[in-house]
């Protein structure tokens, strides 16, 4: 990981000490004057000055004036009220003996009465601690749990003006280990991050792929940066940008040695938060804070032996169970489309109990009966069956990985426990070292163009696969084998060279194979549909994208499951404004991958990484072209937005003189003005419209251009009657030979399918609409470009994550 340049100390025996003095006590979570002591380890200048009223006890004068200043602050001190503000549990009085005395006693009955009214009007938001009580009993529960009032050091704030308080957070993630969070904070927190646009209010990040500093470069983007450093009208700078770094670098320090994926502390910080800082003098002043924190547990799954997944992908033997001798189920059109793809039938055992061959393949009764073992073992039986099968694939030591195709495993509560005693079993064959690799179960199974195998069950007349063994250079990895298959059959040019049904991860991971492919030579582009990843497998599939970017390869991700999580009255604001979509899109943006927000998105980012992955990206500046003025107009209006943002291009003086003089041989120079982006009118010829774009191609101020083809033109060759005049091979030919991005967009009805078809033969990306062209390569810009920086940064101050 890149190491700040920002020295910070921080005291990890001290907090370690800290956390063990609450689980002394059985407690999960520090109070606050346990949090402000975290701070002050972690190398917080101005952590306030705290005095804990007990419950139950009477101090004496001395200590209610020990604090500075002539007020202090009162806070109820519960495990369970995070929003002390909401049910009048923060105070603010003079320093006086009585009237803190007086309020302190008023805030125990009044605090507790006004948190359990707010439970009854709002049971859903209530913790699981109070459920299913009301009236005197709650108010009881309660009150039980207010340890006291936390007597606080008065700070005022040097300005209360929107804005200038800052939220920042540490949060353990189920999928992406500790997530830092930072953003516009106070009471109106998660009001802000839900109407300001994306990264405006809150910004999100791994720890592990990032420092102080990258960090901070993702803070500048938001509000809350702008209004505490005086970039908005009436405000002034409260903080340095060094303050932000040192704080930025402190916190990330601190979730990488207490985190789920780290060995060496005995606790993980499962959320830590401060919310909010305010400012006073150029300081950092923490008003409030929570932690909550684990026991690092002692278990473990054994490492997958990862290597395997080489055999899998190219198998020398391939032995398959589940085919019906007299239907074609599953086992059997897997059997044929592994024939048709072209492995040798030699190469190929069935088993089956009865039978000596099927479909010219010899069969044999057993697993143990194989003659030698194979390095891919298809499995085509129902769920029920698979336990059994997979001990006898342990014991007898037959198949070096087994592609486990039986759904039941895991999709549903009731085949939980079934896929449980799958996967303890085949972690028990990882821990002995020899046990094979499982991909599946519920996978739709695996067609590798260079392993010559394709064992879907998908019939070939439903869909006719491209077959042969030309260059191809990406693979897709999807746990939806359907929508892998409908991607295939609408948009068959992808051709992946590897198509891979991970299905539910009973074994084999998303981060498994994204490491295998991040290093794999002939692989140029990886797409990857995921809708869940395993316990911290996020973490690991982040690292292996960062790294297959850093390689020079391009990640096409989309994520299903935007649900946000539910807020509760526990949650803090860290936890429900980085939900799980929000954490996993940052996470994987950051790491250099497009993350794609639709299917056809998704398509259409794939289609643009596989033909463009080696032009040139010299920057943003866009040039288009048409021969409509609505889609001259829909281009301009989509060149930017919360993902992306490009630039319409300035065409240089040269190239304004050529595109005028190819309009006035055209007679058009009266009717159509030279500028970006250009209509040149449905009367353009064939000729014009080459002309132009050798004219965008060749200007060095033009970074990439967008070519709309309307086919409906009189004047362009685009009917199947027409194409032998071959615009679409001249117009492709400029294309390929560019060394910047062209991509042409055929908006047209299906008769106009085969002239899309020929520009796609001749190398372009077409799309059928502007629009989608447009923000689909602004975001494909976007992420080349940041991987680009990426690349920067490890060439100078910033070494590869392992």
């Amino acid at each position: 990981m890149p190491v700040s340049r920002v020295a910070t100390h921080i005291d990890f025996p001290a907090m370690t000490r800290l956390f063990q003095g609450a689980a002394a006590e059985n407690r999960r979570f520090l109070f606050e004057h346990e949090v402000y002591d975290l701070l002050r380890n972690l190398g917080s200048e101005t952590p306030p000055r705290t005095v804990l009223l007990r419950a139950g006890t009477r101090p004496a004068d001395e200590e209610l004036l020990s604090l500075p200043g002539d007020r202090v602050v009162l806070k109820i001190v519960s495990p369970y009220i995070v929003h002390k503000s909401d049910v009048g549990g923060v105070r603010v009085v003079p320093k006086q003996p009585d009237r803190i005395r007086s309020t302190w006693r008023r805030m125990m009955y009044e605090v507790a009465e006004s948190y359990a009214d707010r439970i009854e009007r709002r049971p859903g938001h209530a913790p699981q601690r109070y459920s299913g009580l009301t009236g005197d009993a709650l108010v009881a529960a309660v009150s039980q749990d207010i340890r006291g009032v936390l007597m606080v050091q008065f700070l005022p704030q040097e300005s209360c003006s929107f804005g200038n308080e800052l939220i920042v957070g540490l949060r353990a993630t189920r999928e992406f280990g500790m997530v830092l969070t930072a953003g516009v904070g106070g009471t109106n927190t998660e009001l802000l991050a839900e109407n300001f646009r994306k990264n405006r209010s809150i910004i999100s990040a791994s720890t592990e792929l990032n420092d102080g500093e990258s960090f901070f470069e993702l803070f500048r983007r938001t509000v809350s940066y702008k209004v505490l450093t005086g970039k908005t009208r009436g405000q002034k700078r409260v903080v340095a940008d060094e303050q932000l770094i040192e704080c930025f670098s402190a916190f990330i320090k601190v979730g990488n040695h207490f985190s789920p994926t780290s060995a060496d502390a005995p606790f993980v910080i499962e959320e830590l938060e401060i919310n909010p800082f305010a400012f006073q003098d150029f300081m950092m002043v923490p008003l409030d804070g929570m932690c909550r924190f684990s026991e690092r547990s002692s278990s473990f799954k054994a490492p997958r032996p990862v290597e395997r997944i080489d055999a899998l992908l190219h198998p020398q033997r391939i032995g398959i169970i589940g085919v019906s001798t007299s239907r074609r189920n599953f086992g059997r059109v897997i059997l044929q489309n592994v024939l048709a793809q072209g492995f040798p039938a030699g190469s190929v055992t069935v088993i089956h109990p009865s039978a000596a061959e099927v479909d010219g393949v010899a069969c044999v009764p057993s697993l143990a009966a194989l003659p030698a073992p194979v390095d891919l073992f298809v499995v085509a039986v129902a769920a029920g069956s698979v336990p059994e099968l997979i001990e006898e694939v342990l014991e007898t030591g037959k198949a070096g990985s087994v592609l486990l195709i039986p759904g039941g495993l895991g999709e549903t509560p009731d085949s939980r426990d079934l896929a449980r005693r799958i996967m303890e079993r085949i972690d028990e064959g990882h821990r002995s070292g020899d046990g094979p690799v499982f991909l599946g179960g519920n996978s739709m199974g695996v067609i590798s163009h260079p392993g010559r195998y394709d064992t879907w069950f998908i019939p070939e007349e439903k869909l006719p696969k491209a077959r042969g063994q030309h260059r191809r250079n990406s693979a897709f990895i999807s746990q939806s084998g359907a929508f892998m298959a409908t991607r295939m059959s609408r948009t068959p040019e992808l051709d992946p060279a590897y198509l891979i049904s991970i299905g539910n991860q009973n074994d084999l991971t998303l981060g498994d194979l994204m490491a295998y492919f991040k290093g794999h030579p002939d692989m140029d582009v990886v797409g990857v549909y995921c809708e869940g990843f395993n316990d911290l497998d996020g973490v690991d599939f982040t690292r292996a994208v960062r790294q297959a970017v850093l390689a020079g390869k391009e990640v096409v991700f989309y994520k299903a499951g935007r649900t946000p999580e539910g807020k509760t009255a526990t949650s803090s604001h860290t936890a429900s404004l980085a939900g799980d979509y929000t954490v996993c899109e940052a996470c994987l943006t950051q790491a250099g991958a497009m993350v794609a927000r639709s299917f056809n998105q998704f398509t259409e980012l794939c289609m643009l990484a596989k033909g463009l992955h080696g032009k040139a990206i010299g920057g943003n500046r866009m040039g288009a072209v048409s021969t409509a003025g609505y889609e001259a107009v829909g281009m301009a209006d989509n060149i930017s937005a919360d993902d992306f943002e490009l630039r319409m291009a300035t065409f240089a003086p040269a190239t304004r003189d050529r595109l005028g003089k190819a309009l006035a041989a055209c007679g058009l120079d009266r009717l159509v003005e030279v500028k970006n982006p250009l209509d040149i009118n449905p009367a353009a010829t064939d000729a014009l419209f080459v002309e132009v774009v050798e004219a965008l191609a060749a200007d060095a101020g033009v970074d990439l251009a967008v070519i709309g083809m309307i086919p409906l033109t009189p004047s362009m060759s685009s009917l199947a009657m027409d194409l032998s005049q071959n615009i679409a091979e001249r117009i492709g030919d400029i294309a390929r030979q560019s060394p910047k991005p062209l991509v042409a967009v055929v908006d047209g009805g299906e008769m106009y399918n085969p002239f899309a078809a020929m520009l796609r033969e001749h190398g372009m990306s077409v799309f059928r609409d502007a629009d989608r062209a447009v923000r689909a390569l602004g975001l494909y810009v976007q992420a080349r470009l940041g991987a680009e920086n990426l690349r920067c940064r490890q060439g100078g101050d910033v070494g590869e994550e392992g």
